[in-house]
């Protein structure tokens, strides 16, 4: 799916030498000004800025380890991960990175001196609220890795190196009112904003995104601060969500593919987990006939591919035991199955209409809207499989007809989660969330982990207890043992 072009995208891949650059040569006609300093340059392309942020996406979205934790995937090769065995993990890239980039985005914009020279990125004011969304949304999704973390003192550069950590509370409270604040300030008169890879600069688009992540952000609150979360689901709602998927775009460039097209160009480590292929395959869910390939022993060899042609792998399963010519991988629709047969350019999906819907479905079980939980359940369904490109009206029906899918009032909490985990596929680290906060679908844990659990958060960076001493402990103190089966603070 080109939204962009080829050059365009690399272009923004080389903003730290573009401006470094800027940054060394700017002042070659005055060498002895000592006054001038390399390390902060004085221009700066804010559309730059963006899309470099924009592209983190793809690797904080799109990576392997939640995918294992759900059980969406199970490891062929290397059983570490599934194992339970990688659970530290280092957020610092996060706020080097994509964090740091939106701040300067903020900043550059908010500053009189520099406003008027970066409006090639688009009007200030827009410039600013979509940094704001994306912002938020990055912190979300780190406090939902991690827990505590810093957040108000954080992206402070030289002046705070030792950044304290906020609690969970504060930090969801704050994200969720910088999601309206910065919807509320989006200004469709002025200039839109550029280097927009997302939405090409559609200020509307952007408005009904900072909904749905408010919204998403609010029910994520269910258990912990349920006032607050009806209010902010309500009003997310209310003023307008996605009416289309958000869905990230590749490219068939190296530089700019699917990340689950890299993994299996040359690789096969990853397989589908039997844990969701024998549900949906027993249920006839159409979705599993993309969300993986068949299995090479198991293919007819007709390009119309059956039921019984996907093979999943048993979750934690010695590696070997199975011989890959038995087992199915990923589906092409992910991006998956490498060059022969894995599509280079598959979009990642960050938030979808079905997400939504199931939301809205739990809303109103919850008494925070009106309407018809079914109607919203069925609704949900028939998305994702729009999404996937496998709906079939008469599939489609025998398959809601089922007494495991046919909506029942009495069971909402189950079958939302359910179905919820099966339209997230492949965003493993938000189904991860979803199934800490509502326990659906209930998973075994690895038997040959090194957990008796599946883990519940990653621990932090081991430099943050030696850098970062004070801040560390007081974290450590507040929210529990740095364990990864240290709920955080709204999963308790």
């Amino acid at each position: 799916m080109n939204f962009l072009n080829n050059n365009y995208m690399k272009a923004a891949k080389k903003l730290v030498l573009v401006m470094l650059l800027t940054g060394l040569f700017a002042s070659c006609d005055d060498f002895g000004d000592l006054n001038t300093d390399p390390n902060n340059p004085s221009q700066v392309r804010t559309e730059l800025l963006l899309t470099n942020a924009q592209r983190s996406m793809s690797d904080k979205v799109g990576a392997v380890m939640g995918t294992l934790w759900v059980q969406y995937m199970t490891e062929t090769q290397y059983t570490e991960a599934q194992e339970y065995r990688e659970v530290n993990a280092n957020f610092n890239g996060w706020y080097t990175g994509p964090l740091q980039d939106l701040q300067t985005i903020i900043d550059l914009n908010s500053n009189e001196e520099t406003a008027g020279d970066v409006l090639s990125g688009g009007s200030n004011v827009n410039q600013i609220a979509v940094a704001r969304i994306m912002k938020a949304y990055f912190y979300q999704m780190i406090t939902d890795r991690w827990g505590m973390v810093p957040y108000s003192e954080a992206l402070q550069g030289r002046e705070n190196l030792q950044p304290s950590y906020d609690s969970q509370s504060a930090i969801y409270e704050n994200l969720i009112a910088e999601y309206k604040a910065a919807a509320d300030q989006i200004d469709p008169g002025s200039a839109a904003v550029t280097g927009d890879i997302l939405f090409q600069g559609d200020m509307q688009k952007w408005v009904e995104l900072a909904n749905s992540l408010r919204a998403r952000a609010a029910l994520r609150l269910s258990e912990s601060n349920a006032s607050l979360a009806e209010t902010e689901f309500s009003d997310a709602v209310s003023d307008g969500i996605i009416t289309e998927d958000v869905l990230y775009p590749y490219l068939t460039s190296a530089d700019n593919e699917n990340p689950w097209y890299t993994r299996f160009r040359t690789r096969t480590d990853y397989a589908i987990s039997a844990t969701i292929a024998d549900t949906m395959k027993g249920l006839e869910d159409n979705r599993i006939l993309v969300y993986a390939n068949p299995a090479p022993d198991a293919s007819n060899g007709d390009s119309e591919v059956t039921f019984d042609e996907i093979v999943g792998m048993p979750f934690a399963e010695n590696a070997g035991d199975t011989p890959n010519s038995e087992i199915s991988f990923p589906g092409a629709a992910i991006g998956a199955g490498g060059p022969s047969v894995g599509v280079q350019d598959a979009p990642l999906p960050i938030i979808t209409v079905a997400e939504m819907e199931f939301a809205q479905a739990e809303a109103v079980e919850r008494g925070w809207i009106t309407g018809v939980a079914a109607d919203h359940y069925v609704a949900g369904i028939e998305a994702s499989w729009n999404q996937w490109g496998v709906y079939d009206a008469a599939d489609f029906t025998a398959y809601t007809a089922q007494p495991e899918v046919a909506y029942n009032s009495a069971t909402w909490d189950e079958q939302i989660g359910y179905q919820k985990w099966l339209a997230m596929y492949p965003n493993g680290y938000e189904a991860w969330s979803e199934w800490r906060r509502t326990g659906h679908p209930v998973l075994t844990p690895n038997p040959f982990g090194v957990l008796s659990q599946i883990p519940i958060r990653f621990t932090y960076p081991t430099s943050e207890a030696t850098n970062n001493t004070e801040n560390y402990n007081a974290a450590v103190s507040e929210q529990g043992p740095d364990d990864p089966l240290t709920p955080v603070w709204w999963d308790q």
